[in-house]
């Protein structure tokens, strides 16, 4: 099984390739600002044919390159339904970056549309694609409609998650932008997280891998009595 990723651009996003061989259809989850020379790096060293593109959550540093991808390649964009619109206007979409300044940052006709081939996806949904199972779990918090995607165990491969911005190596995502909400974000702590086996592979969407484990013992956001203070990691 092939898992590889790497931080993009001046977010530091991390966006990922999986697939279950080399030669193989792949996904691509959350592809950021600054990502498809990395990601064509990937796909020429393994041979891949990407199949789909998977979006966390509708920041636009997590879905900055999605139309070039998905209009390049042919393929569809997944994404939750309470998160669908925020892909008609990306570079609206954040707070943190003026309007003009992020559109002058665009180095593609393509980057910060909207995709031409977008399909929504629910709770618990499992989708299999490229040859891979991935169970959708709605994690709002962040934002309405983030998601985390997990792959269950196989054979020497653990259970991995790939958490966006809810869950991050020693941290949480933050909850103090439009569609955040610190309820939301606990449940969804409580829900997804806190219940998942210890030897889970945390890949996020910001920072260093983790393990559920890890963030169970040394997480200061996932300790009893803890009042989830939003964290202030990427957007």
């Amino acid at each position: 099984m092939i898992v590889a990723g790497f931080p993009a651009g001046s977010f530091g996003t991390n966006c990922f390739v999986i697939a279950s061989d080399p030669g193989q259809p792949c996904l691509i989850i959350d592809p950021g600002q600054d990502s498809i020379d990395g990601l064509m790096e990937i796909i020429s060293e393994h041979r891949l044919q990407p199949a789909a593109v998977l979006i966390t959550h509708g920041h636009l540093d997590h879905a900055w390159s999605v139309a070039p991808l998905s209009h390049d390649f042919g393929i569809p964009a997944y994404i939750h339904a309470e998160d669908r619109y925020r892909l008609t206007e990306l570079a609206g979409s954040t707070i943190n970056a003026n309007r003009e300044a992020l559109l002058r940052m665009t180095k593609g006709a393509l980057e910060l549309t909207e995709p031409e081939d977008v399909r929504l996806v629910a709770d618990d949904e499992v989708l299999d694609l490229a040859g891979i199972a991935l169970r959708v779990r709605h994690a709002p918090g962040h934002t309405e409609g983030s998601i985390v995607f997990e792959r269950e165990a196989d054979g020497e491969v653990p259970p991995i998650m790939f958490s966006g911005d809810l869950l991050f190596a020693g941290s949480i995502g933050r909850t103090d932008l439009d569609g955040g909400s610190m309820e939301l974000m606990q449940r969804s702590l409580q829900r997804i997280v806190l219940p998942a086996d210890d030897d889970t592979v945390v890949l996020p969407g910001h920072g260093p891998q983790t393990t559920i484990g890890q963030e169970r013992r040394s997480n200061p956001f996932l300790q009893p009595g803890n009042q989830y203070f939003p964290a202030r990691t990427g957007l």
